[in-house]
Protein backbone atom coordinates (compact mmCIF):
# COMPACT_ATOMS: atom_id res chain seq x y z
CA UNK A 1 0.00 0.00 0.00
CA UNK A 2 1.48 3.53 -0.73
CA UNK A 3 2.61 4.71 2.31
CA UNK A 4 1.85 8.34 2.12
CA UNK A 5 -1.42 7.62 1.61
CA UNK A 6 -1.93 5.07 4.08
CA UNK A 7 -0.67 7.71 6.21
CA UNK A 8 -3.29 10.01 5.43
CA UNK A 9 -5.90 7.84 5.30
CA UNK A 10 -5.13 7.38 9.12
CA UNK A 11 -5.31 11.56 9.77
CA UNK A 12 -8.39 11.02 8.39
CA UNK A 13 -9.68 8.08 10.59
CA UNK A 14 -8.31 10.19 13.64
CA UNK A 15 -10.16 13.15 12.50
CA UNK A 16 -13.78 11.00 12.16
CA UNK A 17 -12.94 9.03 15.38
CA UNK A 18 -16.19 7.27 16.63
CA UNK A 19 -18.02 8.06 12.94
CA UNK A 20 -15.63 5.51 11.79
CA UNK A 21 -17.71 2.86 13.38
CA UNK A 22 -20.60 3.35 11.21
CA UNK A 23 -19.21 1.05 8.45
CA UNK A 24 -18.89 -1.67 10.41
CA UNK A 25 -20.33 -4.55 8.81
CA UNK A 26 -21.67 -2.55 6.16
CA UNK A 27 -21.54 -2.85 2.20
CA UNK A 28 -20.35 0.64 0.41
CA UNK A 29 -20.54 0.46 -3.18
CA UNK A 30 -18.88 3.36 -4.83
CA UNK A 31 -18.57 4.32 -8.19
CA UNK A 32 -16.00 6.51 -10.18
CA UNK A 33 -13.43 4.05 -7.87
CA UNK A 34 -10.24 4.52 -10.66
CA UNK A 35 -10.40 8.05 -10.02
CA UNK A 36 -8.85 10.51 -7.98
CA UNK A 37 -11.59 10.59 -5.29
CA UNK A 38 -12.31 7.40 -6.14
CA UNK A 39 -8.84 6.06 -5.42
CA UNK A 40 -8.70 7.93 -1.58
CA UNK A 41 -12.17 6.48 -1.03
CA UNK A 42 -10.88 2.92 -1.09
CA UNK A 43 -7.56 4.02 0.60
CA UNK A 44 -10.00 5.12 3.49
CA UNK A 45 -11.68 1.91 3.90
CA UNK A 46 -8.91 -0.60 3.15
CA UNK A 47 -7.30 1.04 5.86
CA UNK A 48 -9.76 0.57 8.17
CA UNK A 49 -9.86 -2.79 7.73
CA UNK A 50 -5.97 -3.15 7.59
CA UNK A 51 -5.67 -1.56 11.03
CA UNK A 52 -8.95 -4.04 12.27
CA UNK A 53 -10.65 -0.39 13.47
CA UNK A 54 -13.83 -2.40 12.48
CA UNK A 55 -15.74 -5.33 13.71
CA UNK A 56 -16.63 -6.63 11.11
CA UNK A 57 -14.99 -5.31 8.40
CA UNK A 58 -16.36 -3.23 5.81
CA UNK A 59 -16.87 -4.46 2.75
CA UNK A 60 -16.63 -2.05 -0.64
CA UNK A 61 -17.97 -2.48 -4.41
CA UNK A 62 -15.95 -0.45 -6.02
CA UNK A 63 -17.47 0.31 -9.41
CA UNK A 64 -15.78 1.94 -12.75
CA UNK A 65 -16.07 1.57 -16.30
CA UNK A 66 -12.04 2.32 -16.75
CA UNK A 67 -12.61 4.65 -19.41
CA UNK A 68 -9.40 6.04 -19.35
CA UNK A 69 -7.62 2.80 -18.50
CA UNK A 70 -6.84 0.94 -15.27
CA UNK A 71 -4.50 2.87 -13.02
CA UNK A 72 -1.41 0.74 -11.54
CA UNK A 73 -2.50 0.97 -7.92
CA UNK A 74 -5.61 -1.09 -8.71
CA UNK A 75 -3.14 -3.65 -8.16
CA UNK A 76 -2.74 -2.70 -4.78
CA UNK A 77 -5.79 -3.33 -3.90
CA UNK A 78 -6.99 -5.99 -5.56
CA UNK A 79 -5.52 -8.27 -3.05
CA UNK A 80 -7.74 -7.23 -0.15
CA UNK A 81 -10.45 -9.83 0.31
CA UNK A 82 -12.88 -7.23 1.36
CA UNK A 83 -12.78 -4.74 -1.62
CA UNK A 84 -14.52 -6.45 -4.72
CA UNK A 85 -14.05 -4.68 -8.05
CA UNK A 86 -16.80 -4.54 -11.11
CA UNK A 87 -15.79 -3.19 -14.34
CA UNK A 88 -19.25 -1.72 -15.71
CA UNK A 89 -20.39 1.43 -16.95
CA UNK A 90 -22.98 2.99 -14.09
CA UNK A 91 -25.47 4.44 -17.13
CA UNK A 92 -26.03 0.12 -17.71
CA UNK A 93 -28.54 -1.78 -15.74
CA UNK A 94 -26.89 -2.65 -12.06
CA UNK A 95 -26.56 -5.85 -11.45
CA UNK A 96 -25.72 -5.67 -7.52
CA UNK A 97 -26.12 -9.36 -5.79
CA UNK A 98 -25.97 -7.63 -2.22
CA UNK A 99 -27.80 -4.88 -0.16
CA UNK A 100 -25.90 -1.64 -0.43
CA UNK A 101 -25.85 0.18 3.46
CA UNK A 102 -24.05 3.06 1.93
CA UNK A 103 -23.75 4.56 -1.81
CA UNK A 104 -21.07 7.15 -2.96
CA UNK A 105 -21.54 8.34 -6.35
CA UNK A 106 -18.23 9.79 -7.58
CA UNK A 107 -18.25 8.30 -11.02
CA UNK A 108 -17.81 11.39 -13.19
CA UNK A 109 -15.49 13.27 -15.29
CA UNK A 110 -13.70 16.15 -13.42
CA UNK A 111 -10.60 16.57 -15.57
CA UNK A 112 -11.03 19.55 -18.08
CA UNK A 113 -8.91 17.48 -20.65
CA UNK A 114 -11.20 14.90 -20.32
CA UNK A 115 -14.45 16.08 -20.50
CA UNK A 116 -14.00 17.83 -22.96
CA UNK A 117 -13.22 15.02 -24.98
CA UNK A 118 -15.56 12.84 -23.74
CA UNK A 119 -18.91 15.40 -23.20
CA UNK A 120 -21.48 13.21 -23.41
CA UNK A 121 -19.99 10.18 -21.49
CA UNK A 122 -19.26 12.68 -19.20
CA UNK A 123 -23.19 13.72 -18.94
CA UNK A 124 -24.15 10.31 -18.78
CA UNK A 125 -22.53 9.21 -15.49
CA UNK A 126 -24.06 12.71 -13.94
CA UNK A 127 -27.42 11.80 -15.26
CA UNK A 128 -28.31 8.88 -16.50
CA UNK A 129 -25.75 6.80 -13.64
CA UNK A 130 -27.25 8.97 -11.30
CA UNK A 131 -30.55 7.90 -12.04
CA UNK A 132 -30.09 4.01 -12.09
CA UNK A 133 -28.51 4.93 -8.47
CA UNK A 134 -31.44 6.83 -7.35
CA UNK A 135 -33.96 4.31 -8.62
CA UNK A 136 -32.22 1.34 -6.88
CA UNK A 137 -32.23 3.49 -3.87
CA UNK A 138 -35.69 3.31 -3.99
CA UNK A 139 -35.95 -0.44 -4.87
CA UNK A 140 -33.60 -1.16 -2.11
CA UNK A 141 -32.98 1.68 0.14
CA UNK A 142 -29.27 2.30 2.02
CA UNK A 143 -28.34 4.13 5.12
CA UNK A 144 -26.98 6.96 2.89
CA UNK A 145 -26.32 8.31 -0.36
CA UNK A 146 -23.95 10.99 -1.54
CA UNK A 147 -23.69 12.19 -4.75
CA UNK A 148 -20.72 14.56 -6.38
CA UNK A 149 -21.91 18.14 -7.88
CA UNK A 150 -19.30 20.49 -8.55
CA UNK A 151 -18.53 24.25 -7.39
CA UNK A 152 -18.61 24.64 -11.20
CA UNK A 153 -22.32 24.28 -10.71
CA UNK A 154 -21.77 28.08 -9.93
CA UNK A 155 -20.46 29.22 -12.85
CA UNK A 156 -18.53 32.96 -12.14
CA UNK A 157 -19.94 34.41 -9.09
CA UNK A 158 -20.65 38.10 -9.39
CA UNK A 159 -18.21 39.77 -6.69
CA UNK A 160 -21.07 40.06 -4.05
CA UNK A 161 -20.84 36.24 -3.79
CA UNK A 162 -17.55 35.63 -3.31
CA UNK A 163 -17.22 33.63 -0.97
CA UNK A 164 -19.79 31.65 -2.53
CA UNK A 165 -22.78 30.19 -0.83
CA UNK A 166 -24.89 26.88 -1.41
CA UNK A 167 -27.60 29.32 -1.81
CA UNK A 168 -26.21 31.22 -4.87
CA UNK A 169 -28.35 30.53 -7.91
CA UNK A 170 -25.72 29.97 -10.06
CA UNK A 171 -24.22 32.17 -13.40
CA UNK A 172 -23.52 29.71 -16.11
CA UNK A 173 -22.91 29.04 -19.79
CA UNK A 174 -25.61 26.73 -21.17
CA UNK A 175 -23.40 26.08 -23.98
CA UNK A 176 -20.05 26.68 -23.56
CA UNK A 177 -17.33 24.44 -23.57
CA UNK A 178 -17.48 23.57 -19.54
CA UNK A 179 -21.38 23.23 -20.13
CA UNK A 180 -21.56 19.19 -20.74
CA UNK A 181 -20.02 18.98 -17.03
CA UNK A 182 -21.78 22.57 -14.83
CA UNK A 183 -25.01 21.79 -16.48
CA UNK A 184 -24.99 17.92 -16.02
CA UNK A 185 -24.38 18.51 -12.34
CA UNK A 186 -27.23 21.13 -11.89
CA UNK A 187 -29.66 18.37 -13.40
CA UNK A 188 -28.12 15.89 -11.08
CA UNK A 189 -28.83 18.21 -8.08
CA UNK A 190 -32.37 18.83 -8.59
CA UNK A 191 -32.90 14.95 -9.24
CA UNK A 192 -31.41 14.12 -6.24
CA UNK A 193 -33.63 16.79 -3.96
CA UNK A 194 -36.87 15.53 -6.14
CA UNK A 195 -35.94 11.74 -5.33
CA UNK A 196 -35.95 12.93 -1.58
CA UNK A 197 -38.98 15.11 -1.41
CA UNK A 198 -40.76 12.36 -3.61
CA UNK A 199 -39.24 9.08 -2.28
CA UNK A 200 -37.07 9.99 0.77
CA UNK A 201 -34.08 8.67 -0.57
CA UNK A 202 -31.81 9.60 1.67
CA UNK A 203 -29.50 11.58 -0.09
CA UNK A 204 -26.93 13.79 0.67
CA UNK A 205 -25.05 16.51 -2.08
CA UNK A 206 -21.49 17.87 -1.94
CA UNK A 207 -19.92 20.58 -3.73
CA UNK A 208 -15.91 19.99 -4.33
CA UNK A 209 -13.52 22.65 -4.41
CA UNK A 210 -10.30 22.13 -6.43
CA UNK A 211 -9.26 19.29 -4.50
CA UNK A 212 -5.43 18.29 -4.47
CA UNK A 213 -3.13 16.25 -3.27
CA UNK A 214 -1.55 12.75 -3.27
CA UNK A 215 -3.34 10.15 -5.96
CA UNK A 216 -3.84 12.85 -8.04
CA UNK A 217 -2.46 12.06 -11.56
CA UNK A 218 0.37 14.31 -13.01
CA UNK A 219 -1.21 14.00 -16.37
CA UNK A 220 -4.41 14.79 -15.31
CA UNK A 221 -4.76 18.05 -17.10
CA UNK A 222 -6.29 20.71 -13.59
CA UNK A 223 -3.54 23.29 -13.02
CA UNK A 224 -1.34 21.79 -9.86
CA UNK A 225 -1.02 19.01 -11.45
CA UNK A 226 -0.17 21.00 -14.66
CA UNK A 227 2.42 23.10 -12.92
CA UNK A 228 3.84 19.79 -11.37
CA UNK A 229 4.56 18.24 -14.24
CA UNK A 230 6.91 21.53 -15.48
CA UNK A 231 8.68 21.83 -12.27
CA UNK A 232 9.59 18.06 -12.00
CA UNK A 233 10.48 18.21 -16.17
CA UNK A 234 12.82 20.87 -15.35
CA UNK A 235 10.31 23.30 -17.58
CA UNK A 236 9.16 26.95 -16.67
CA UNK A 237 5.64 26.81 -15.78
CA UNK A 238 3.67 28.23 -18.79
CA UNK A 239 0.19 29.88 -17.97
CA UNK A 240 -2.32 29.98 -21.06
CA UNK A 241 -3.87 33.23 -19.28
CA UNK A 242 -2.81 36.62 -17.74
CA UNK A 243 -3.07 34.93 -14.20
CA UNK A 244 -4.85 36.98 -12.27
CA UNK A 245 -8.21 34.58 -11.94
CA UNK A 246 -8.37 33.20 -7.95
CA UNK A 247 -9.20 30.38 -6.81
CA UNK A 248 -8.56 28.50 -3.42
CA UNK A 249 -7.16 25.14 -3.21
CA UNK A 250 -8.77 22.04 -0.74
CA UNK A 251 -6.32 19.36 0.25
CA UNK A 252 -7.60 15.76 -0.33
CA UNK A 253 -7.45 14.42 3.42
CA UNK A 254 -9.97 17.67 4.09
CA UNK A 255 -12.35 17.12 1.55
CA UNK A 256 -12.27 13.22 1.88
CA UNK A 257 -13.21 14.07 6.00
CA UNK A 258 -15.81 16.61 5.06
CA UNK A 259 -17.30 13.86 2.18
CA UNK A 260 -17.85 11.48 4.77
CA UNK A 261 -18.96 13.79 7.51
CA UNK A 262 -22.10 14.52 4.67
CA UNK A 263 -22.76 11.15 3.97
CA UNK A 264 -22.78 10.28 7.96
CA UNK A 265 -25.16 13.44 8.91
CA UNK A 266 -28.46 13.15 9.07
CA UNK A 267 -29.02 16.63 6.62
CA UNK A 268 -31.52 14.66 3.65
CA UNK A 269 -31.75 16.17 0.33
CA UNK A 270 -29.47 19.15 1.77
CA UNK A 271 -26.39 20.70 -0.80
CA UNK A 272 -22.72 21.35 1.03
CA UNK A 273 -19.51 23.25 -0.03
CA UNK A 274 -16.60 21.19 0.55
CA UNK A 275 -13.73 23.18 0.32
CA UNK A 276 -10.91 25.45 2.08
CA UNK A 277 -12.58 29.02 2.34
CA UNK A 278 -8.51 30.60 2.59
CA UNK A 279 -6.33 31.62 0.58
CA UNK A 280 -7.79 32.84 -2.51
CA UNK A 281 -5.18 32.75 -4.65
CA UNK A 282 -4.13 33.87 -8.54
CA UNK A 283 -2.99 31.25 -10.60
CA UNK A 284 0.24 33.16 -11.20
CA UNK A 285 0.95 33.56 -7.28
CA UNK A 286 0.16 29.64 -7.47
CA UNK A 287 2.79 29.05 -10.10
CA UNK A 288 5.11 30.79 -7.92
CA UNK A 289 4.68 28.32 -4.91
CA UNK A 290 4.95 25.51 -7.06
CA UNK A 291 7.85 26.55 -7.75
CA UNK A 292 9.29 27.61 -4.34
CA UNK A 293 8.12 24.44 -3.21
CA UNK A 294 10.75 22.39 -5.47
CA UNK A 295 13.16 24.69 -4.64
CA UNK A 296 14.59 24.78 -8.48
CA UNK A 297 15.47 27.72 -10.37
CA UNK A 298 12.72 28.23 -12.72
CA UNK A 299 10.05 31.13 -13.93
CA UNK A 300 6.71 31.74 -14.77
CA UNK A 301 6.01 32.29 -18.30
CA UNK A 302 2.57 33.55 -19.87
CA UNK A 303 1.74 31.95 -23.31
CA UNK A 304 -0.64 32.18 -25.82
CA UNK A 305 -4.14 30.60 -24.90
CA UNK A 306 -4.73 27.96 -27.75
CA UNK A 307 -8.59 27.99 -26.67
CA UNK A 308 -9.91 31.02 -25.92
CA UNK A 309 -13.93 30.58 -25.56
CA UNK A 310 -13.09 27.95 -22.91
CA UNK A 311 -11.09 30.68 -20.96
CA UNK A 312 -13.79 32.93 -21.69
CA UNK A 313 -16.07 30.57 -19.39
CA UNK A 314 -13.49 30.28 -16.73
CA UNK A 315 -14.59 31.55 -13.57
CA UNK A 316 -12.59 34.75 -12.31
CA UNK A 317 -13.09 33.73 -8.71
CA UNK A 318 -13.96 30.96 -6.91
CA UNK A 319 -14.37 30.58 -3.26
CA UNK A 320 -16.80 28.72 -0.97
CA UNK A 321 -18.73 29.92 2.05
CA UNK A 322 -18.16 26.81 4.37
CA UNK A 323 -20.33 28.27 6.96
CA UNK A 324 -23.19 25.48 6.68
CA UNK A 325 -20.64 22.69 6.61
CA UNK A 326 -18.71 24.12 9.91
CA UNK A 327 -22.32 24.49 11.67
CA UNK A 328 -23.76 21.40 10.63
CA UNK A 329 -20.94 18.80 9.88
CA UNK A 330 -18.52 20.23 11.89
CA UNK A 331 -16.21 20.24 8.82
CA UNK A 332 -12.99 22.48 9.15
CA UNK A 333 -9.94 22.38 6.93
CA UNK A 334 -7.00 21.98 8.58
CA UNK A 335 -4.19 21.88 5.36
CA UNK A 336 -3.14 25.02 4.21
CA UNK A 337 -1.87 25.78 0.32
CA UNK A 338 2.09 25.43 1.43
CA UNK A 339 1.99 22.21 3.24
CA UNK A 340 -0.30 20.63 0.71
CA UNK A 341 1.83 21.74 -1.68
CA UNK A 342 4.87 20.24 0.33
CA UNK A 343 3.37 16.94 0.40
CA UNK A 344 1.97 16.63 -2.87
CA UNK A 345 5.68 17.28 -4.08
CA UNK A 346 7.26 15.16 -2.35
CA UNK A 347 4.41 12.40 -3.17
CA UNK A 348 4.87 13.54 -6.63
CA UNK A 349 9.12 12.51 -6.22
CA UNK A 350 8.60 9.43 -4.80
CA UNK A 351 5.85 7.73 -8.06
CA UNK A 352 7.10 10.17 -11.04
CA UNK A 353 8.50 6.75 -12.45
CA UNK A 354 5.65 5.18 -12.41
CA UNK A 355 3.73 5.80 -15.50
CA UNK A 356 0.11 6.10 -14.11
CA UNK A 357 -0.70 6.92 -10.95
Amino acid sequence: MDETIKKESLEIIERLGNQNKRFAGKVVLLTGAAGFLGMRFMYYFATLNDYEILYPPVQLIALDSFIRGQPSWIADLQTKTNIRFIKADITGPLCLDTPIDFIIHAASIASPTYYRKYPIHTMDANVVGLRNLLDYAVSQPPESMLFFSSSEVYGDPTPEYIPTPETYPGNVSFTGPRACYDESKRFGETLCVNFYRVHKTPIKIVRPFNNYGPGLNINDGRVIADFFSDVLANRDIRIYSDGTPTRTFCYITDAITGYLLALLSDYQGEAFNIGADAPEISIKDLAEKVIEVSGKALKVVMAEPSDIAYLKDSPKRRCPDITKARRLLGYEPRIGIDEGLSRLYHWYRIIRAIPKC
